[in-house]
């Protein structure tokens, strides 16, 4: 029997979009994965990898397409991810894409409506702790860390335990940009910018991970910015 149009796009989508997204840095290649993610999740309803993988590409898009439409990639990525868990609460991914999603929206709304997002941000990383610490090199920790740096002392907020998961998530993987960064951020906000220079100069000294290139060149800018700011204060 012939497959229908929509079987083929949900047979198909994935490999292609999966080679797309691995040149993410392309903002073309990005764009092309995302909509082919999207094309399968619409095909393939119940396709748990699917879900998450289009949750993955939005946030990208998300955090790293264009300005204009970023906060629509988020609100995808975040009904991709809900998606992702109502067909398997048991993994990570779901829980960790939803996490990422909505901590990027309530960023881009601002401190004070972000807040609301706080709690289902939290509990969301905390279940991929309980489900698998190790999770993307400790990417749970990683986030927890920057959760607890963000966010105001009087809603849970708190330094001590930011720096305690970012040096875990470091357990994992000693050498990611985006825990060396986060770190330096944290203690440049904390007063402590000698502590920041050297994390921000780690971060520039770390080889590139060979499957999130684009994530680390990314911070690498950053962590670049970072040093000539607080150089020209000396």
């Amino acid at each position: 029997m012939a497959l229908g149009a929509d079987a083929v796009v949900a047979a198909q989508a994935p490999p292609a979009a999966d080679a797309l997204y691995a040149r993410r840095d392309d903002p073309v290649a990005a764009r092309q994965a995302a909509d082919l993610y999207l094309a399968h999740h619409r095909a393939a309803a119940q396709d748990f990898v699917g879900a998450w993988k289009l949750a993955r590409a939005s946030y990208f898009l998300g955090t790293q397409g264009p300005a204009g439409d970023r906060r629509m990639w988020l609100e995808s990525g975040l009904a991709a991810a809900n998606d992702a868990v109502a067909l398997n609460a048991t993994r990570a991914e779901g829980h960790f894409w939803l996490a990422a999603n909505m901590g990027a929206l309530a960023e881009s709304y601002g401190l004070r409506q972000g807040l609301k997002y706080r709690s289902r941000i939290k509990q969301a990383l905390e279940r991929v702790l309980a489900i698998d610490p190790t999770f993307m090199e400790g990417s749970a920790d990683r986030a927890l860390g920057r959760w607890y740096h963000k966010v105001p002392g009087l809603f849970g907020g708190s330094a001590a335990r930011a720096e305690q998961h970012l040096r875990k998530s470091l357990t994992y993987s000693p050498k990611s940009t985006v825990s060396l960064y986060f770190l330096g951020e944290l203690y440049q906000d904390e007063g402590r910018p000698a502590e920041a220079q050297r994390y921000y100069q780690l971060v520039l000294e770390a080889p590139e991970h060979a499957e999130y290139g684009p994530e680390d060149r990314a911070y690498k800018a950053l962590a670049r910015e970072r040093l000539r700011a607080l150089s020209s204060r000396r």
